[in-house]
């Protein structure tokens, strides 16, 4: 843990001795920093193979490509879900509504080496709902509260609920509540599957960073990784 206020110097420094640290696999900063430090000169500073959040232009190339690297957490929980619940997803028409360099963005591209068609929506897509209710997969992560309703899903569909938004409960004064993209009351009447939120894809996130982790000591010491932890 460092101080707001440290300099940039400081925490580069503190990057650079654990990039060179061979005891140290995983490396990530807790995002958001201080706004006088530049979020992408710090994930820029990790050494990508010790990149675990999977953030560094260096991984996002290697995703894109088709390369081995390390992969965003959520977006690889994601892939761990739909694994064990369809198996092959060759053929599907798969929906992600969200473009994000952090999740959007890498999971379409995950989709696409599970042989899917892909279509990456977010707020200017036309007819949103049209567009969603083709996806045999459909995966939402756009933070906007309940946006997904039942009847943008198409009966049988596998969906992904990524978002979080905290709301104050309706129930209990002074208490909020934890809602997702998607009205999932209604969705699960519909769909095949679905992520509640919270409980679904925030426990794969945090388990996908481990399994990063675990990964990234695999090829620094020239060991055989676990399989089913990569993409």
């Amino acid at each position: 843990k460092l101080p707001a206020d440290v300099s940039e110097a400081e925490l580069f420094a503190l990057i650079d001795q654990l990039n060179a640290d061979p005891a140290v696999h995983g490396i990530l900063c807790q995002f958001p920093v201080p706004d006088h430090l530049d979020e992408r000169a710090v994930v820029a500073r990790i050494d990508p193979s010790k990149d675990v959040d999977g953030l560094s232009v260096v991984n996002a190339g290697l995703l894109a490509s088709g390369e081995k690297g390390l992969v965003s957490c959520t977006p690889l929980g994601c892939l761990m879900l739909l694994r064990d619940q369809i198996g092959d997803m060759t053929g599907m028409e798969a929906v992600v509504i969200g473009r994000s360099n952090l999740f959007g963005k890498p999971m379409g591209q995950l989709l696409l080496q599970q042989n899917c068609t892909v279509t990456i929506a977010h707020s200017r897509t036309r007819d949103l709902a049209e567009v969603c209710r083709r996806a045999d997969i459909l995966v939402a992560a756009v933070g906007r509260a309940e946006m997904v309703q039942a009847d943008w899903i198409k009966p049988g569909a596998t969906v992904i609920d990524v978002g979080i938004t905290r709301i104050p409960h309706p129930e209990k004064p002074g208490k909020t509540k934890l809602l997702g993209d998607v009205n999932y009351a209604e969705a699960r009447e519909v769909a095949k599957a679905i992520t509640p939120v919270p409980g679904g894809v925030g426990p794969m996130t945090i388990a996908c960073l481990l399994a990063n982790t675990l990964t990234a000591c695999c090829r620094a010491n020239k060991i055989n990784e676990p399989k089913g932890l990569t993409a």
